[in-house]
């Protein structure tokens, strides 16, 4: 594996998990495409060098291709567009109904995590009154 196609990997890592994080459905989108491009590049650089189609009758001692590595991409690819799809049509559904495509707090999981971090309070301070009086 050369040094470039090494980089190219870690950039479509690292630009797409930058994307991930981001609060708008289309870049969440954007950035998992590229998330499954760079793991779709790593398996095929890591097949090894290219050889002989495995499918042909084999003449010589020429080094034959692995076909596991592109059996793995070809099912990644059709896997990686059924999702794309599912996210476009919810992005689209959201921003039909919200005009936005910013996804927003859920007041819901700010209340479920609210009451758990005043209940960790609550055990640390027990833990603590326990040790003083002990």
């Amino acid at each position: 594996m050369s040094l470039v196609s090494l980089g190219v990997v870690s950039v479509l890592f690292t630009v797409g998990t930058y994307l991930l994080l981001q609060r708008t459905l289309s870049r969440v989108i954007i950035g998992l495409g590229l998330i499954s491009h760079g793991a779709n590049l790593l398996i095929m650089l890591s097949a090894g060098a290219p050889g002989q189609p495995p499918v042909l009758p084999i003449e010589g001692s020429q080094p034959v291709a692995d076909p596991l590595p592109q059996a793995l991409v070809l099912t990644a690819i059709v896997i990686t567009f059924g999702i794309t799809a599912f996210l476009l049509a919810l992005a689209l559904r959201s921003y039909l109904l919200t005009g936005s495509d910013e996804v927003e707090d859920d007041i819901e999981d700010r209340r479920i995590a609210r009451s758990r971090h005043d209940a960790e309070a609550a055990s640390i301070e027990e833990d603590d009154m326990h040790e003083v009086a002990v």
